[in-house]
């Protein structure tokens, strides 16, 4: 066998072996998620519905008796369950009949801006996804009209959403078909529902790459809008519609990430508490500011209303990772939130099958170990819930 005859075998069986783990996978989802072979929310019982509202559970009972909140499903037990739908009418019913009544709906008002936040960081591996799912959700359910963004090739946010984007979008139906230079689409025709209320997605999948070489090319022919602008007109057809746009940029800095940097309107940069990490974190930030300073000469200034570190995959009890966030902190001070995302196997397992904390049942994982993971992801939402309001002028406590 010749060279020629080797590469053309080795390509094939690259080609047949991509086939096959598509194949495979795709019904592995569909097995999942069956009967609709798409993936729906579970119901959330009493206790979660008071977390996330805020409204005590004698005053949740109390509402139901008087007939204030709408009637849903209880379990064998009587116990009532909420879809993520009846949790959000209860918090339309608190905001008309409830004290302090704005908090139930905490998204924007008349005059505040759209808060675009990019999740971004040079190097892979630093749960960018992760973070950027859970956050999605967790605002979702706290009562905020969420637009999630997939701008990675690789489409590992889309993926968590229950596609496959190599079968689904293999043509179309993402946000390359929005942002892409010749015969782009509106960013409505993208933008699709998901089975999380007031959450819908912007999917990715590997044709997104092609924008990097489009973009190289756009610019030496100067092709309108550039890059610099197009996300944030795709963005601003849609405002109307979300209160947060949140968007998982690529483990690079490329013309893909800087168009989501430059639509944005806050930054997120996840980092894990080594060494390593924190080392290619400072050179993603040192190529960032160069690459922003150009930027502006050309542009004029970038307003981000604030620029946050989340510290992910922490172990407590890891000397050298305390050492190293105690280190982050010395030196970012109140840049970097308090709360960490701690390493759990809750996370991680839930991710095999596509799904996140959120989406499991209580009765899936050892309650310790839920209860643990829960506290830690809502302690870095909440936190960071407190910067998105602080944005648009509010007090918080």
């Amino acid at each position: 066998m010749n060279d020629r005859d080797n590469l053309r075998s080795i390509s094939a069986t690259i080609a047949a072996d991509a086939a096959r783990l598509s194949e495979a996978l795709d019904a592995h989802m569909r097995n999942s998620f069956q009967p609709e072979s798409r993936k729906a929310l579970r119901k959330f019982q009493p206790a979660e519905v008071a977390e996330l509202t805020g409204i005590s559970m004698s005053n949740l009972r109390t509402r139901h008796q008087d007939g204030d909140f709408p009637e849903v499903e209880t379990d064998a037990r009587g116990r009532r369950l909420y879809s993520a739908e009846e949790i959000y009418q209860i918090r339309q019913v608190m905001a008309k009949t409830g004290r302090n009544g704005e908090t139930y709906l905490p998204g924007r008002r008349e005059g505040d801006a759209l808060q675009v936040i990019s999740i971004v960081n040079f190097k892979g591996g630093s749960s960018k996804t992760t973070t950027a799912i859970h956050l999605s959700q967790r605002y979702a359910l706290r009562g905020y009209r969420v637009l999630a963004v997939d701008m990675d090739p690789q489409a590992s946010l889309t993926t968590m959403f229950g596609y496959r984007p190599e079968i689904e979008f293999a043509e179309s139906g993402t946000i390359y078909d929005a942002l892409r230079y010749d015969d782009p689409q509106p960013m409505r025709d993208v933008v699709r529902k998901t089975y999380f209320h007031n959450l819908d997605l912007a999917p990715a999948g590997l044709m997104l790459s092609e924008y990097e070489t489009e973009t190289a090319y756009a610019l030496q022919h100067k092709i309108d809008p550039p890059f610099t602008q197009r996300l944030a007109i795709l963005l601003d057809e849609v405002q109307a519609d979300y209160d947060l746009v949140i968007i998982d940029c690529p483990p690079q800095l490329g013309f893909t990430t800087m168009t989501a940097l430059l639509a944005s309107t806050g930054l997120l940069i996840t980092v894990m508490p080594s060494m390593l990490d924190v080392a290619s974190m400072a050179q993603f930030l040192d190529m960032a500011g160069e690459t922003v300073r150009t930027l502006e000469e050309a542009t004029g200034p970038i307003d981000w209303s604030f620029l946050k570190f989340l510290i992910t995959r922490f172990e407590p009890t890891d000397v050298p990772q305390s050492q190293m966030a105690g280190f982050l902190r010395s030196i970012l001070l109140d840049q970097i939130l308090t709360t960490p995302v701690l390493k759990s196997t809750a996370i991680s397992d839930a991710a095999m099958t596509q799904q996140t904390i959120y989406e499991l049942a209580p009765s899936q994982v050892v309650r310790k170990t839920l209860d643990r993971v829960l506290e830690s992801v809502n302690g870095v939402a909440d936190e960071f819930e407190k910067t998105i309001q602080a944005a648009w002028g509010r007090e918080v406590d």
